[in-house]
């Protein structure tokens, strides 16, 4: 299945991208999981996913742990924590 996922801020910054449209490999079925695949990726997604606690995620649009499972998921955003001011 084909998940959209999008970046925010900096980690779109890291990334070089927006947005991307990819099938995941089996055995990625966290958004740890993910994280970790991504940073593999080389490049500015090693920089962006190196430290996952600085990370924040959504499944079609609900924020949610990187440890959820993506089950059946279509859209996967990573963003850095929200601050309010």
């Amino acid at each position: 299945m084909t998940r959209t996922i999008l970046y925010f801020a900096w980690v779109r910054e890291q990334v070089g991208v927006a947005d991307e449209s990819l099938v995941l490999p089996q055995g990625v079925e966290t958004l740890a999981e993910l994280a970790a695949w991504l940073g593999a990726r080389g490049g500015g997604y090693t920089q962006a996913f190196a430290n996952p606690g600085k990370l924040r995620a959504a499944l079609d649009q609900q924020i949610v742990p990187l440890t959820t499972p993506i089950a059946r998921a279509r859209e996967i955003a990573f963003f850095p924590p929200v601050t309010g001011g």
